[in-house]
């Protein structure tokens, strides 16, 4: 069993502002891709699809474009996500997936 070690206050401050710095530089980096947010980790733990191109494939959706997958219907594409994933629709998803993106872009 691993034993915990206190931390003195100085040594927690010092890590609380490394803590503090890395998630404001995280949070003025680029816009993550859709790729990014949903990637094959994401998808593979979440549903039976080993990518988000095989689930919105097997939704029959044809997605080449950021225009393609705006074009899904809101109602078809949420049915499709609560019948294959662990989500009841798409907003739900995308929370989770980007609350795992910001988790390990911390590094937690």
């Amino acid at each position: 069993m691993a034993s915990l070690e206190p931390i003195g206050f100085d040594e927690f401050e010092e890590q609380f502002e490394q803590m503090e710095k890395d998630a404001q530089e995280f949070g003025e980096n680029t816009p993550v891709s859709f790729r990014e947010l949903f990637s094959s980790s994401f998808i593979r733990e979440y549903t039976t699809f080993s990518s988000m191109d095989e689930l919105l494939a097997a939704g029959g959706f044809k997605v080449e474009s950021q225009e393609d997958f705006e074009a899904i219907p809101d109602v078809e594409l949420n049915k499709h996500i609560a019948a294959t994933t662990r989500f009841k629709n798409l907003e739900d998803m995308s929370e989770e997936a980007t609350a795992q993106y910001i988790a390990e872009g911390l590094g937690f």
